[in-house]
C-alpha cells in the first residue's frame, strides 16, 4: 500500500493579497452600513449620533477652517447636527488616528461627547485656542463632554496632530 502525503497550500499572504482582501472586506462592511433612513445608528436623526455615513447631511456652505483639514484623511465636509440634543465624536476612529466625524455643526445647547475607541494609543482632545483640553488616555469608553457657546472650535489630539488627527465643531 502506498502512503499518500497531503500538503496544504502555502497560507502566507503577501502584502498585495492582504491589502486586496482587507479592501474587499472593508468595502463590503461599508456597503452594509451606508444605507438607512437617518434614524438610529451612527449619525441618525435622534440626537445621539453623528459619526456614521447613512443619512448624513452636510452644511450647504462650508465654514472657512483656514487649511485645518488639509492633512485629515476622513474629512468630507461639516455634518449638520444643529437639531441634536447631544452628539458623539469617536476618538481613535478608523485607523485609530482619527476623529469621527472630523467636523460637525451643532447648536449652542448641544452636549458634545468625545468617546475613546481604545484604538491608536493614547489620545486627548485639545482645542486649538485653549478653550478646553481632556486628559490623555487610551481607555476604551472614556468620555469627555462639553457644551460650547457660539463659535468655531478647532481641536486636535496633541500626540497625533502632526499626522492629521484633527477636528472642528461649529456652534451656532
Amino acid at each position: 500500500m502506498t502512503e499518500r502525503k497531503h500538503t496544504l497550500p502555502d497560507r502566507t499572504l503577501d502584502r498585495r493579497t492582504y491589502l486586496t482582501a482587507t479592501a474587499t472586506v472593508g468595502a463590503t462592511m461599508l456597503a452594509g452600513c451606508s444605507g438607512g433612513s437617518g434614524e438610529g445608528g451612527n449619525g441618525g436623526g435622534n440626537g445621539d449620533g453623528g459619526n456614521g455615513s447613512g443619512g448624513d447631511e452636510f452644511l450647504s456652505e462650508e465654514p472657512n477652517y483656514d487649511g485645518w483639514f488639509e492633512s485629515v484623511d476622513n474629512y468630507e465636509g461639516t455634518l449638520d447636527r444643529r437639531n441634536a440634543d447631544s452628539v458623539t465624536i469617536e476618538v481613535g476612529a478608523g485607523d485609530g488616528l482619527s476623529f469621527a466625524p472630523p467636523a460637525m455643526a451643532v447648536s449652542s445647547d448641544t452636549t458634545i461627547v468625545w468617546e475613546w475607541t481604545g484604538e491608536g494609543g493614547q489620545h486627548n482632545v485639545s482645542a486649538d485656542g485653549g478653550e478646553f483640553e481632556s486628559e490623555t488616555t487610551a481607555d476604551s469608553g472614556h468620555t469627555f463632554e462639553r457644551t460650547l457657546s457660539a463659535g468655531t472650535y478647532k481641536y486636535a489630539c496633541t500626540p497625533h496632530e502632526a499626522i492629521g488627527m484633527k477636528g472642528a465643531i461649529v456652534v451656532e
